[in-house]
């Protein structure tokens, strides 16, 4: 690729996903490189939530619960994520946050662990994850841990020592497929193959991978997984998570009424039959709990059709171009200002996004921020400099910002611009 910005815009002539740019709503003068934070707002969203509040609320009142859909709505946009993911329809469902749906799948697997005829005399009561994961994961497992009165404990290590810590006492695996502080993509079907060689089960967090790169969940041999919807699913904020349960362990869990922990009426076989006995839906229904939020699932819906309309190998295709360009242009542009790639060069080990460390990394980004090159910060691990994140959601990114976004960092760094009061000052969301 050429290193010039004719160059760029050359490439953007001949971009074959070009055209799906008009179908997000971007303010002018803004280079948005923060799609794996959150996504941006696709035109078709305003007028069908809309649709949603005016008509279906409002004219249809109650009714819209049958004549429009809403009973269904969970399912329906569980099917379209499926098809982004390698999953089958009967096997991914849309409910909650992230962190509700990682605690259901970590207890479920967890349950499941405890019912299997055990292979060796050792214990198997180790949730295994990663020392830097994203720290919600984290969380989710030290309080299931907590509440287990000592059944099962969480142990972390590094990213590199994951596969050696493998063992038979290891009763989950559970890892974000890629890392949100570097970009770097673990492998996911040789990790679950050893998980399971081990004996365990596997739990992946799909928030910084569904949308923007192909995952085969299926083809892995996954046995959980969850995502968010809000980040290249471009849900809007707060939009509604997924949670995928192969259909194998569906079926184990059909006599076990609580595999799942969280009973809420939505998981009932009969939610209408107004039972006082919790009785599980059949298959991915039952990791249903509370109402819907209809309003957030038409959002998402809308964001999901953006990415299945491009197709996402083509998105990969333009993400690893992109996000090459952007470093082969740090290289070129910003050598010797302080600047340490923090993702895989190798663009198979890289999700779609960029990482830089720096030491005055939060005020450089908010500098960046003001010139209209939106990223954002995250604090480095045990005394490290902070880290520079930089997304690349294809549908609506072109060359020619990659190349804009690296000469406003080039000169924000080489004039020291962020070393002003309004930028070292820490923001609460950042």
């Amino acid at each position: 690729m050429s290193l010039t910005r004719a160059g760029c815009l050359a490439l953007d002539a001949n971009d074959p996903l070009a055209q799906h740019r008009s179908a997000f709503a971007l303010p002018d003068g803004i280079v948005y490189l923060d799609g794996n934070s959150l996504g941006a707002l696709p035109v078709t969203t305003a007028a069908r939530v809309r649709e949603v509040i005016e008509d279906e609320w409002g004219r249809g009142l109650i009714g819209s619960w049958n004549d429009a859909g809403w009973i269904d709505a969970s399912r329906r946009a569980g099917s379209k994520i499926a098809r982004l993911i390698g999953a089958a329809d009967d096997e991914v469902i849309c409910a909650d946050s992230t962190s509700v749906n990682l605690f259901k799948v970590l207890a479920a697997a967890l349950r499941l662990e405890q019912r299997r005829p055990p292979v060796t005399e050792h214990v198997r009561d180790v949730i295994l994850s990663e020392r830097g994961s994203f720290p919600t994961d984290l969380y989710v497992a030290q309080a299931i841990a907590e509440i287990s009165g000592g059944r099962c404990r969480l142990v972390t290590v590094s990213a590199d020592d994951i596969a050696y810590h493998i063992d038979d006492g290891t009763a989950v695996l559970l890892l974000t497929h890629v890392d949100y502080r570097s970009g770097r993509m673990h492998d996911m079907r040789e990790l679950t193959r050893r998980a399971h060689f081990a004996g365990a089960l596997t739990v992946w967090d799909l928030a910084h991978s569904a949308g923007a790169l192909p995952v085969d969940l299926a083809e892995a041999g996954a046995d959980f997984a969850v995502g968010c919807g809000y980040k290249y699913l471009n849900g809007g904020p707060g939009a509604p998570a997924f949670v995928f349960v192969a259909r194998r362990h569906l079926h184990a869990m059909a006599d076990d009424r609580f595999a799942q922990p969280l009973a809420g009426w939505f998981g009932h076989r009969a939610p209408f039959e107004f039972s006082p006995e919790y009785e599980p839906a059949a298959g991915i229904d039952r990791f249903g709990v509370g109402t819907p939020s209809i309003i957030a699932l038409a959002a998402l819906e809308c964001g999901v059709d953006t990415v299945l309309a491009a197709g996402i190998d083509a998105l990969r295709s333009k993400s690893v171009q992109l996000t090459q360009l952007f470093i082969d242009l740090v290289d070129n542009r910003c050598a010797n200002l302080g600047l340490g790639l923090a993702s895989p060069r190798e663009a198979a080990r890289r999700g779609s996004q960029v990482c830089y460390a720096h030491d005055h990394a939060s005020p450089v980004m908010q500098a960046l921020i003001g010139r209209g090159v939106v990223g954002d910060y995250r604090p480095g691990q045990a005394g490290e400099p902070g880290i520079l994140r930089f997304g690349f959601a294809p549908l609506y990114l072109r060359f020619a910002d990659v190349w804009d976004a690296v000469e406003a960092l080039r000169d924000i760094l080489a004039t020291r611009a962020w070393d002003r009061p309004k930028f070292i000052e820490r923001r609460a969301v950042t």
